[in-house]
């Protein structure tokens, strides 16, 4: 003979993981009563194994409410984070910003400021600026050939002199040792923050009327002072 409550366990056990491969505690309770329902009266559940259910069913409880608590106070700290990234953003306005990368965006600006990093001194070291077609259209000689940071300003002029307009450009440095080995520069630009966005994609700085990503930040001064000329 079968035995009824197995049978019913079975199914019901079935149904629960056929909808869905995790028993939530609605499907454990169904379960539990299901299964006093179909009961053999002749040979009712043991009432410590009943017990033992009744204490998974507590356990499960507490688990997914604590899961809930959990997934709401993790929402609720990185609402909390944001908002103190942003007013601590916000605080950058007017200060001078030094940005990572040779990407240079022309919005209005009478001259920018660019620079580089060499890992050792070099005895040459060339400038080079290009338009958002890959060619180049400025050259400029450096004279800062020593290890570290070094800092230029570009009058936006191409090399026939004339003013470029608004777009995106680019720069590259060229620098070799005494030997003539090539040495790899790191490149930066700098300017003073105007403001600050915030958007789906991050947060964003303004810089002399130029948005960058503030993940391209290397470092915030008060300095004002510009590098040296062409």
């Amino acid at each position: 003979m079968v035995d009824p409550i197995s049978n019913t366990t079975s199914a019901a056990s079935t149904s629960a993981t056929s909808s869905n491969s995790t028993m939530g505690k609605d499907d454990f309770l169904k379960l539990m009563i299901e299964e006093l329902k179909n009961q053999d009266p002749m040979n009712p559940m043991d009432g410590t194994q009943y017990a033992s259910q009744l204490a998974q069913f507590s356990s499960l409880e507490q688990l997914t409410n604590l899961n809930d608590t959990m997934t709401q106070s993790m929402a609720a700290n990185t609402s909390l984070t944001q908002s103190i990234n942003n007013m601590m953003v916000s605080n950058l306005i007017g200060k001078e910003t030094k940005l990572s990368g040779g990407d240079i965006q022309l919005n209005g600006q009478t001259s920018v400021d660019i620079g580089y990093n060499l890992p050792s001194t070099a005895s040459q070291v060339q400038v080079n600026i290009y338009n958002s077609s890959g060619a180049i259209i400025k050259t400029i000689d450096s004279s800062k050939f020593s290890q570290g940071d070094s800092k230029l300003s570009w009058d936006l002029t191409d090399n026939n002199g004339n003013k470029l307009s608004t777009g995106d450009y680019t720069f590259k440095v060229v620098a070799e040792d005494s030997s003539g080995k090539d040495i790899t520069a790191s490149l930066y630009k700098y300017g003073i923050i105007d403001g600050v966005k915030f958007n789906s994609s991050g947060t964003i700085v303004v810089v002399d009327g130029a948005e960058y990503s503030i993940s391209e930040i290397a470092e915030i001064t008060n300095s004002n002072t510009s590098g040296s000329g062409q």
